[in-house]
């Protein structure tokens, strides 16, 4: 009986998996835009597109929300966005179809997309910025995506499809923000602002390297989990406003590294923060995009400033090499279900997060 059973089973997962590459119809979301007010989430029938010679089919089952993702429904985003564009960056599923010419990948795999899809490595290309899902191009929130081979990377065993779809953006930046462009090292201080996605996982990078992250949050609560996770001293900026001599006192001197995701606003004490030969990666504008840098305040300390957006696929199969080493696994705050994917962009905006945001397909 039991050998008919798993039989049985056998042949029911063939069978879901013939039919998902043979799917030609899925119901997809869209940002529609009419007149000048926010873009309207839509959940519309779309074609499933199947795969060129060198494309992959990827059922897809979590995709997780950035910051950049609210920017774009409401159209406060850089640049014009496509019409009826599919938002998201960041998603984790199966490939249950391949083109005849992949040699990367297979049916079966589980796979997260990459931010820019033709930003594979070293230093982007100008055509490079003109990639990116969820902005330039159609991104994740749809049962099925069809993309290049190339932009895929498997995702680590011990990770969920739920948490690897936390990764492409803010996990990648997180990792380019310490790693490729930070060098972060043992013992060194690191300042993260908040609890969203990139300064949490940056937080859990940082204690996993034996680095000591400090974190500002404007919510106790909040700072007492980040204890919990391992940062070494917090600061609420709500009840102390000058957070910057609060963030002096606690290291010693300075941190080593600052991942300045506020802007405008938090821009000027993230760089007296620093110590000298420090380093703040400029990542995000929580608190408006823009702020001057004054050269003083670098020069004064032998500092540098480095621009990010993202990374490249070698950065995020370096970040999964070290989240399978070290069997770390991304902090999800909340789970939401397809049907109520406008939910989970209004509790992103909320700013009531801990860690990601994930919708499961």
């Amino acid at each position: 009986m039991y050998a008919f059973v798993r039989h049985a089973a056998w042949i029911s997962l063939a069978v879901f998996a013939m039919n998902a590459s043979a799917q030609t119809t899925q119901r997809q979301y869209q940002l529609q835009k009419s007149g000048d007010g926010p873009a309207a989430l839509k959940l519309v029938d779309a074609p499933v597109h199947q795969p060129g010679d060198n494309e992959v089919l990827v059922r897809v089952h979590a995709v997780s929300l950035n910051r950049r993702d609210i920017y774009m429904r409401l159209g406060q985003y850089p640049g014009p966005m496509p019409p009826n564009l599919v938002p998201l960056s960041d998603g984790a599923g199966e490939v249950v179809a391949v083109g005849k010419k992949v040699t990367r990948l297979k049916k079966g795999d589980r796979v997260a997309s990459i931010f820019f899809q033709s930003w594979l490595t070293g230093r982007p290309k100008p055509q490079d910025m003109g990639t990116a899902l969820g902005g330039a191009i159609n991104g994740v929130l749809s049962q099925y995506v069809t993309l290049s081979e190339d932009g895929w990377v498997k995702i680590p065993k011990h990770l969920s499809y739920e948490e690897a779809a936390t990764l492409p953006c803010a996990g990648v930046t997180a990792w380019n923000a310490l790693v490729t462009r930070g060098h972060t090292e043992a013992g060194d201080f690191v300042l993260l602002q908040g609890t969203g996605g990139v300064s949490i996982l940056g937080l859990q990078l940082a204690v996993a390297m034996g680095a000591k992250p400090v974190i500002t949050s404007s919510s106790d609560d909040k700072l007492a989990r980040a204890r919990q996770l391992g940062a070494v001293a917090t600061v609420n900026y709500k009840t102390t406003p000058d957070w910057d001599k609060a963030v002096l006192e606690a290291t010693g001197g300075g941190v080593q590294q600052a991942l300045e995701v506020g802007g405008k606003q938090t821009l000027g004490k993230t760089l007296a923060s620093l110590a000298p030969g420090g380093h703040v990666a400029l990542i995000g504008g929580l608190s408006e995009f823009g702020g001057d840098i004054p050269v003083f305040a670098l020069m004064g300390r032998n500092a540098s400033a480095s621009g990010l957006y993202v990374g490249s696929r070698a950065d995020f199969e370096a970040l999964n090499a070290f989240l399978d080493k070290h069997k770390l696994k991304p902090v999800i705050d909340k789970v939401f279900e397809y049907e109520n994917a406008a939910a989970a962009f209004d509790y992103m905006d909320s700013g009531a997060l801990f860690g990601k945001v994930v919708i499961r397909l």
